[in-house]
Order: C-alpha cells, then structure tokens, then sequence
C-alpha cells in the first residue's frame, strides 16, 4: 500500500460539463434544433396576428366572401404596411435560410421559398407605384404563415437533446474514499487518485476507478458495462471496472486507471465518435424543391420568351413571370412532410414509442437487419428458473415449493429466481426450520425430521452424491445451453434439478417472426458466453449471433455489417450498447434501459416490448408512403398550375390569375393534411 500526499492525476475526472456540446453536422458546426423551433414558433403568431387584417382588407377575399371592411384615411396601407412587417418577421429567415443553399448550388426548400416570397414581395410593392394590376400581398402572407407553420413542426418533430455523454459522466462517482496505511479513509475528488493508490467500496456503491481487487469478496453488476446478466463475484486479484455498482460485500481495490483511462471513458469515446460520423440525410421534400426551383426558373425564363415574342414586352409579361415563380412554391410542398412527420410522432407517442430523430424513424423503412442486446432486450436481464426435473415419486411444484422455502430469507440472485418461480406458480411453501449457509456449496434446512440441502455441483461432492441418469442427462443439456443447475437434496437423495438463466421475454418470439416475415433479418449481440448465446438465438430463431463480445466489439459488429451494405437498427438497453446504439443506421432503446442508452437512441420503446421494434419499422414504412401520396399530391399542383400560370392555354382565351392560381394553392394544401391525416387509422401488428 502506497503512502503519499494527495496529488493531482494527469487524467482529470471527465466532467458533465465537457461531454455536453452540442450535437453538430458532418460539417462542424453545431445545431440548435430547439432555438429554431423557438424561432418558427414565435415568429409565425406574430406573422399569423399581422395576416388576419391583411386578409380582411385584401380585395380579392372581399369579393370571394361578399363583405367589406370599413374604411378610413390611410386603411389603404393597413395591407401593403402589415405585408411588409410580415415579410421582414416571417420571410427574412428563410432569406438567410437559403443562402447556405444557393452558396452550396444546391437549391432546396429554402430556396424555392425565398425565391417566392421574393417575388411576391417585390412585384407587390412595385404595383403600388405602377398599374400592373393588384399585387400579391394576401397570397404573400399566406405563403409565410404557413411556411412558418411548417417549419415550426419540422424542428418540434426534430428536436433532440444531446445528453449521452453527459449520462455516462453520471456513473462515475465524483469522489472516492482513499485509504491510508493506518487505516483511515479520506474523500478525495477522483482526480487526485493515482495509480496504486488504495480506495474503499462500501456495499451498494458505484466503483470509482478500474483497478485490481486488493481485499474483500463481493458480487459485482457488470451489466451496464460488459453485457453480464449475472451479477459477477469478484475476490482479490480480480478486476473491476469504473462505474459497477458493488454488491453486498465491501472491498479494497487498487487504483489501475482513472479518468480518461477507465473503460467508462473509452465507451464514452466511442459514443463521442459515432455521433459525429452520422451522415445528412436530405429530405424527399427538400429534393422536390431543388427540383421545381429548376422547373419554375426554366418556365418562368421561357415565359418571358414567349410572351415577349408574342405580344412583346409590357405589363402582361411581368404579370405572366411573377405568377409563375409565385405560384410555383405551392403551401402543400411545405407542409407534405412536416404533417406526416407531426402524425407519426403522435402515433408513435400513444403507442409507446418516442421518436428522438426524424430522420431515423424516417429511414426505419431501409432497415434489413435489427440487431437485438440480448440481456434486457430480448430476455429481463433476471435470473430465473427455466427449467426443472424430478426424480421418480415428486412432482416439480413439490420440489419447487421446497426450494422456496429454504431460500425464502437469502438475498442471493438464485433465490431469488426461485422465490419469484414459485410465486408465479402460487405455491404453498412448507415450514423450513435450522437454516443455515454451507459455506461455498449452498445452504441446508430441516424439513421435519428430513435434512434438505439447495446447491450446485460442489454441494454433491460434499455429500459425495452421484445423479440419477434421468437428473443427469438434464445436467447436461441444460450445460450444454449455458443454463446454471442447482439441485436438491433430501435424506441423501437428490430429488430435482433446476436450470437458471436469464428469462427470454415472452414477446420476443413474436418480434422475430414478424420481421422475419417483414423481410428484415434478426441479429443478436451479447457479452454472454458462447453457450448461452446460442441457446437463446435457438429458442428465437435467430439468424445470426454474436457471443462474448466487448462494448467496442459491439461498436464494430455494427459497422461491419454496415460495410456489408446491410441498413441496421440495434436494439439495446444498457450503457455498453450506447456506442453501437449510435454507430446503427436506426438506434432502439428499451424505455427502462439506462438513461445514456436511451440519450444514445433515434428511437424509444417505453413498454420494454421487443413487438414495439415491429411497430416502429411499420411506422416508418406507413409515414413514408403518406409522404410520397402527399408529395405527389403537392408537386401534382404544379404540373397543372405552372404551365396554366405561364398562359399555355392563353391562345384558347384562358389565363391563370394569380388569385385563382392562390385558390388552387390553398385546396392542394387542405388536401394534403386530410391525406396526413389517415395515417391515424393505421392497425399496428400486436403480439
């Protein structure tokens, strides 16, 4: 044991403050989805209080509504004033929204808007002072009103909190109780701990640093950090790892590494990493702008031509250019997808499942491989009776039943299974008297004048007991899939044998036959061995398994699959799935896994149901074919509206007006949020 004076440690205790930055796009600047949300919001009620009088007042809805407005000196300019104000609240945003576009020549939603508004803006303000007709000032109001709209729901929907790395710094204790040579404790901050320094572990507490078990014995929960569903004995000599929670017993262990140097830290690394790897995605929506920017400036360059040669250049060729730009960013392309995505949010929400990226959910439908966490996914993460055997004259609930009664007051993970077994059987339990713990082989009890013994393989040496052959072709088979077999004992005569494992949830059967029916593979990551693995993958049905693997390994398993050409979802609940959670095209997490599991995840399951991984991919496949109808349904209108507006049919005596042309705009949009809306009745598939 080292004596020395605090000291501080080159690796510094990774704070919350230095893993909470902003999440930022493949480019390096950070994005604020929640300031942009504030911004549309706020921004489209001040604009929507500022439209209603400028809708009262416009001429065109008079006449359409058969009623006028009052009027006094200067009412006038209540909307050309009121347009301007909006134009500068509402429509300058998207003006420094596009210019990223147009730098990048990759013109999208934000240009198709900026151009017209810009139009609309401009061509209004100049038919004040020249007569070319009535301007665009309702319709330009309109257009930002529900651009704003749309945006506004766009970034709700989007809005995602970047808290992973701030979870995991939450494992790691702040301080730890370092020991001296006479004995006494001292808190210290982790920081100053170094390497071969000694530090307590009370019972129940987090270990504060990776290291070496110095003295004491305990049982150590590993499972947030290597995928372990049993609680691991440690005894000196053995390792322990940063931010395991110890068991009942209390240790000595000595410092190996702090800080930057502990597996928390590495993990925390590799979550850092593939965060920043994922790629940008560029929305349907998006691309449909970028491509009718291109149509509705070729038109509008061609109507010009046309109507110049034809009848030369006047008022009629502005007239005719303006409505085509204006016309050619109809409401119903801006709302299209942000409908469908506000639906499927709520959908998604009532049906337990919290969508976190847009984008993931949206690309749900590519997955062809989920990759399921075993412990707490696809099985409780709980130790339990899978399986009994009894020898000739007993019954299982009777040896059950026995069982119970012995372990009814130890706390060990084993009895408890077998406490909770006979529970959900509803057994009887007999009276149990002189229990008492047979040091590393079980424990013993007397039932009646019958001396009852509960424990494994070393319990049967002790008593230098052989199985039946019926008990023993059990041992193995149950050895065989990785399953620990207890047994017990009455008079000298071992009466049953019960197999413990992590219980496989009753719902994942179910899971995997749908997708498996969806087309979708099923992969299986653990850090189990190699015999549990494969048991489960068995009892499941499961394409493929990866047994023993470490949380960096679990990283990689995802990304090799991914250089494969394979689109994969991973389904994961604990601290050590956080990286490949990230790392997935679409990452899952169990609602009651870890905080940083769920901080790492696209997706949240709330009701730890593996049916609600089906759920999400028919979502995603549902929304996306509502987006498609609604884009079509929305890019529909321009087909028909731009050549009409460009005065195809002009030699027929037939001109678009843009009052009409804003007509059509606003039933194209009415039609596309009724269409939204029959995402509502979609029936997911139930287990």
């Amino acid at each position: 044991m080292h004596q020395h004076e605090p000291a501080k440690h080159d690796h510094q205790h990774p704070r919350e403050d230095d893993h909470t930055k902003d999440k930022k796009t493949d480019h390096g600047h950070q994005v604020d989805h929640g300031g942009h949300e504030r911004m549309f919001r706020d921004r489209f009620w001040v604009s929507l209080a500022l439209s209603i009088p400028v809708l009262l007042y416009s001429e065109t809805v008079q006449g359409w509504l058969g009623f006028s407005m009052p009027e006094f000196p200067g009412s006038q300019w209540i909307t050309p004033v009121l347009s301007v104000v909006v134009f500068i609240i509402g429509g300058v945003p998207f003006l420094r929204l596009a210019v990223p576009e147009v730098r990048n020549r990759q013109p999208g939603m934000m240009t198709l808007i900026s151009l017209a508004i810009s139009v609309a803006f401009f061509y209004s303000l100049v038919t004040l002072f020249v007569d070319l007709g009535q301007g665009f000032f309702w319709e330009l109001v309109t257009l930002i009103d529900v651009m704003l709209l749309g945006h506004w729901l766009e970034m709700r929907s989007i809005r995602q909190a970047s808290g992973a790395l701030q979870e995991l710094a939450k494992l790691l204790p702040d301080t730890a109780e370092r020991l001296w040579a006479d004995g006494k404790t001292e808190e210290v901050a982790i920081g100053e701990l170094r390497t071969g320094d000694l530090v307590l572990v009370r019972p129940g507490g987090r270990v504060p640093v990776d290291g070496e078990v110095f003295a004491g014995e305990s049982e150590i929960n590993e499972s947030m950090i290597t995928g372990e569903s049993r609680p691991v004995r440690k005894s000196p000599g053995d390792a322990v790892i940063a931010g395991t929670i110890n068991g009942e017993g209390s240790l000595r262990v000595q410092v190996g590494a702090t800080g930057e140097d502990t597996t928390l830290a590495g993990i925390m690394r590799l979550v850092e990493q593939a965060e920043q790897s994922k790629s940008r995605t560029q929305v349907l929506a998006d691309k449909a702008a970028g491509w009718l920017f291109y149509v509705a400036v070729g038109v509008a360059v061609l109507t010009a031509i046309a109507w110049t040669l034809a009848v030369g250049f006047n008022e009629e060729v502005i007239v005719r250019v303006a409505t085509v730009l204006v016309i050619a960013c109809p409401h119903a392309l801006g709302l299209a997808i942000p409908l469908v995505v506000a639906i499927t949010t709520s959908i998604g929400a009532e049906n337990g499942i919290l969508v976190r990226d847009r984008i993931a959910m949206e690309d749900a439908r590519h997955v062809d491989v989920v990759i399921f966490d075993k412990t707490g996914t696809l099985t409780k993460g709980e130790f339990g009776v899978v399986n009994i055997v009894v020898d000739d004259g007993w019954d299982e609930d009777q040896a059950l039943a026995m069982a119970a009664a012995i372990e009814g007051d130890s706390e060990h993970t084993i009895a408890s299974a077998i406490r909770r077994k006979a529970a959900e059987r509803g057994l009887s339990l007999p009276q149990i008297t002189k229990f008492t713990a047979v040091k590393g082989r079980g424990v013993q009890a007397m039932y009646g004048e019958e001396k009852v013994y509960i424990g494994g393989p070393r319990l049967l040496e002790w008593l230098d007991l052989e199985l039946t052959e019926q008990i023993l072709l059990f041992e193995r088979e149950s050895g065989a899939r990785g399953q620990t077999v207890i047994y017990v004992v009455i008079d000298q005569q071992v009466i049953a044998g019960m197999a413990l494992a992590d219980v496989v949830r009753s719902e994942s059967v179910e899971a995997v036959r749908r997708l498996h029916e969806m087309g979708v593979e099923v992969a299986m990551l653990t850090g189990d061995s190699e015999d549990v693995a494969k048991s489960v993958a068995e009892d499941l049905n499961i394409d493929q398994y990866f047994a023993e693997v470490l949380p960096e390994h679990k990283d990689q398993k995802v990304a090799e699959l991914q250089a494969a050409g394979k689109y994969v979802a991973m389904v994961g609940d604990g601290v050590n799935d956080a990286p490949a959670l990230t790392r997935a095209d679409v990452g899952i997490a169990i609602g009651s896994g870890t905080d940083v599991a769920i901080e790492s995840a696209d997706v949240i399951l709330v009701k730890d149901d593996p049916m609600d991984v089906v759920k999400v991919v028919e979502l995603s496949r549902a929304s996306y074919r509502k987006m498609v109808e609604n884009l079509i349904w929305a890019t529909g209108y321009n087909i028909v509206a731009i050549p009409l507006a460009a005065g195809i049919l002009a030699p027929f005596g037939f001109l678009l007006s843009p009052a009409i042309g804003a007509l059509f705009m606003s039933l194209s949009t009415v039609l596309v949020a009724l269409n939204a809306q029959t995402l509502r009745r979609m029936r997911f598939s139930e287990g």
